[in-house]
This record gives structure tokens, C-alpha cells and sequence, in this order.
């Protein structure tokens, strides 16, 4: 379980302090998957960067399976099992797909087995065992590839930082299907996905809705979802924006 208890997290910018959260209290439970949305700017990737580590909060404290880990760094984090799939996937020039699964599972992993991670999010494993992760990649194989190096990696807390930012239709439908599977497939683990997108958040067992830095709702997806779908909220005009894009992008 990963708890969050009165965190805040400010920032210094030309006006002075900005305040982005405050006084955050959330509880995430095992086995779960969660997704949180909200406005644009509401404080959902800083909350992300928070949980694993990049940024320290300004007051309170996080903890997971009891420990508290706020002073942990992001390395001291990933060996306790927390994961983080970030919107534009890091490129490894030099580096190829099998090579990046290895060090993500962290241990040798043969061609055969690397290849299963591959499969399991869709992509030809032939085509992209040996490739290098860099530009000729496209962003939605980045995309799929930094997916398999999280399932490689057996996280006890996934945390995926709006997947669908970047990709076309086409590669979002695959995603879909992807986090369907993970969804089937949680045993022991818990996946926390940040996101605007109505099918991910149609196959959350709970969401969270954060807006201008506090947790506005949180609560199981059929309590939460209508009241997000059925009002005229920021939270609703972000989903149809992304709807949009992703349709023009198609």
C-alpha cells in the first residue's frame, strides 16, 4: 500500500512561492488499478514525480507498505518496487530493445524471454528484439517498449504518466489493449495510470480526480465515473479535448 499524508509540494517562480498540491491525503491499496485525472495543470504529473521520487514534497509524508520513503531517492525507490513509465519515453542511443529489457528485469534475460515482454504489449518481436531505442522508433513503439521494460521489472507500484501524450489513434488502441491486459493480469502488483483518456478511465477500479491541487473526488469507478461524464467540469472538457486530438490525429 502506498499512502500519502498531508503532502503539499511549492515551488519558487518570479511572483514568489507557487503553491502545486496541498495537503494531499490519499491511500492506494494492493492490487488495484487507479487512475487519476483532472484539468490541465491541476498538479497530477507533479503528484507523479512526487511518488517516485524526482521531487521532494515541502510538507508531509509518503509511505509504502508502512515505510516511510520521503527522503528515498528515485533509485532507493525503483529497489522497493515502485516504477514509473513517463510521457516521453527516454531514448538509449546505443542501446538496443533486448539490452533495455535486461537491465529492467535485472538479470540476463535470454532473446526468448525478452521477446515474450515484447509480445505482451503487442509488438512483432522479431522486428524489435534487436532494434535501438532511439528516433526511428516511433513515439507509440517507445511507448510500448517503456511498457514492457515495466512489466519486465515485476513493480509492486507502476506509476504511467499520461501513456496516450504523443501517439496516434492507431498506437492508442493498442495501448488500450495493453492496459486491459495488465488490468486481467494483477495479481500482486498495484498500477496507477495518470490520465484524461474515458477508456482508461472506464477500466479503473478507482479514480481520483486532483484539480487545482487537492483531491476534489476519490472513490470506486462506478461512484466516480458518472459524475465526471455526467457534468460539464474542467475534468470533462480535458477528456473531450483529448478525444479530439486523438481523432485528429488518426
Amino acid at each position: 500500500m502506498l499512502e500519502l499524508k498531508g503532502v503539499s509540494f511549492e515551488v519558487n517562480d518570479e511572483n514568489g512561492r507557487e503553491e502545486i498540491l496541498r495537503d494531499i491525503n490519499l491511500s492506494m491499496g494492493d492490487r488495484r488499478f487507479i487512475v487519476i485525472t483532472g484539468p490541465n495543470g491541476g498538479g497530477k504529473s507533479t503528484l507523479a514525480k512526487l511518488l517516485i521520487g524526482v521531487e521532494r514534497p515541502t510538507a508531509g509524508r509518503i509511505y509504502f507498505d508502512g515505510e516511510d520513503i520521503t527522503e528515498l531517492s528515485i533509485t532507493e525507490r525503483a529497489r522497493k518496487g515502485i516504477a514509473i513509465a513517463f510521457q516521453q519515453p527516454v531514448k538509449f542511443k546505443g542501446i538496443q530493445v533486448l539490452d533495455l529489457l535486461r537491465i529492467a528485469a535485472g538479470r540476463n534475460l535470454s532473446a526468448s524471454e525478452g521477446c515474450d515482454f515484447l509480445s505482451e504489449v503487442g509488438l512483432c518481436a522479431r522486428d524489435y528484439i534487436g532494434r535501438e531505442v532511439n528516433s526511428s522508433l516511433s513515439g507509440g513503439e517507445l511507448k510500448r517498449i517503456e511498457i514492457a521494460t515495466v512489466i519486465a521489472r515485476r513493480a509492486r507500484f507502476s506509476v504511467f504518466d499520461e501513456p496516450e501524450a504523443g501517439i496516434d489513434l492507431w498506437s492508442f488502441q493498442n495501448l488500450i489493449r495493453v492496459f486491459e491486459k495488465m488490468r486481467r493480469d494483477i495479481t500482486d502488483s498495484t498500477i496507477l495510470v495518470i490520465s484524461h483518456q474515458e477508456r482508461i478511465l472506464k477500466i479503473a477500479d478507482e479514480i481520483i480526480v486532483i484539480k487545482d491541487g487537492v483531491v476534489e473526488r476519490h472513490g470506486d469507478k462506478k461512484d466516480v465515473l458518472p459524475e465526471i461524464l455526467g457534468t460539464e467540469s474542467a475534468v470533462d472538457a480535458c477528456i473531450a479535448f483529448k478525444r479530439r486530438e486523438a481523432e485528429n490525429n488518426a
